[in-house]
């Protein structure tokens, strides 16, 4: 009774730290998506001649046909042209591009904000902080999704697709750092957060979706110590073992976690991640070797042998670049029911019949 009693704390201990499900960003975080419009799928930052291409994704597995709910959000990409960014760390380069050295000093110099029509077509668009924005080329509607993963396969996403000029920057402009967001047009509320890709996707990120990215350094902190803690008390006994396992796997922030969810793009290196973001980039593997690995894992289990590397469309070689969008078909229901409560149910079940079955063998043995 004891054992149970302490796996029940446990798992009340866990569920109270789990993330909100309702928001997230990059694709699968979370399962639940109550305004799909508003989900972030992706960010990229990439130089072309004499131009830098921006791209930002949204509206996860889409397959239906329009129209959608996008006059209520602004969809907006912030840079910041002015902080310093360093590239001496190799695990921090590795793994976030560089190192930013005051990530609480991290505030827009640029300001992207899109708002698009039901339809996908382009509403409204402004580029504060950008010499000569009349020389920007933009593009919105469907495409196919770009992320190269077999859940999203055979998928599309709505893209936001900039063309801008490098002399638009300040002469000699360097690095940049980016992050995008999703607010809502009537009150400015945050709804949803993107910087370096595959971040926010992993389950222990998802507080950040709604912290400014000048604020998650410190946020990231208070994280660790609170799963930290949450940590050391489901190692201490072997009833909450199974999971610990699961927390420390999918919850637990680790010491290379503290660093705000920006992408860093800078001309000092070649292009890719986690260098900005190429379309042909397989983020699920690149980020995997740096110590994120449950995305390439869901590919092989998902996919199968030998694991997809590339996109499920060709990529274009001019403007817009993304791979035609799949034809219309009937939209699966985004509201699914969540994994995490159906696992943490078969964990206390197993404890359950942990005890019950030593209950059993005990008036056995005091029967004999």
């Amino acid at each position: 009774m004891k054992k149970l009693a302490l796996f029940l704390v446990a798992l009340s201990l866990v569920v109270g730290l789990f993330p909100p499900a309702a928001r997230g960003s990059d694709h699968a975080d979370p399962i639940v998506v109550k305004e799909a419009e508003a989900n972030i799928t992706g960010l990229f930052f990439f130089p072309k001649d004499d131009q830098m291409i921006l791209i930002l994704n949204v509206r996860r597995a889409l397959t239906a046909g329009g129209p959608y709910q996008l006059e209520p959000y602004v969809y907006n990409v912030n840079m910041d042209l002015h902080s310093q960014v360093t590239y001496d760390n190799d695990s921090e380069r590795a793994r976030y591009g560089g190192t930013v050295v005051n990530p609480d000093g991290i505030s827009p110099d640029v300001k992207v904000k899109i708002r698009l029509n039901d339809d996908t077509s382009l509403k409204e668009k402004s580029f504060d902080g950008l010499t000569n924005p009349d020389g920007i080329r933009v593009w919105t509607g469907v495409r196919d999704d770009p992320f190269i993963f077999p859940r999203f396969f055979k998928r599309n996403v709505i893209s936001m697709v900039m063309s801008i000029p490098i002399s638009s920057f300040p002469a000699g402009q360097q690095d940049w750092i980016l992050w995008g967001t999703v607010t809502r047009a009537s009150n400015g509320e945050q709804l949803d957060h993107v910087g370096r890709s595959n971040r926010t996707q992993q389950g222990r990120f998802g507080f950040l979706n709604t912290v400014p990215a000048n604020q998650q350094a410190k946020a990231l902190m208070e994280q660790l110590e609170k799963t930290s803690k949450t940590d050391k008390f489901l190692k201490r006994f072997n009833a909450t073992m199974p999971l610990e396992n699961l927390y420390e796997y999918v919850l637990l922030i680790r010491s290379y976690d503290l660093f705000p969810d920006v992408m860093i793009y800078t001309n000092r290196f070649p292009p890719g991640f986690p260098n900005g973001r190429l379309l042909p980039d397989d983020v699920a593997a690149l980020t995997c070797a740096t110590g994120d690995c449950i995305l390439q894992e869901l590919s092989f289990i998902e996919g199968g042998w030998p694991r997809a590397t590339v996109n499920d469309k060709p990529f274009l070689d001019d403007f817009p670049y993304l791979g035609e969008p799949w034809p219309d078909t009937p939209q699966a229901p985004s509201n699914v029911w969540p994994l995490w409560p159906f696992v943490l149910l078969l964990l206390l079940l197993i404890v359950l019949f942990e005890w019950l079955l030593c209950r059993w063998c005990c008036r056995r043995k005091s029967a004999r």
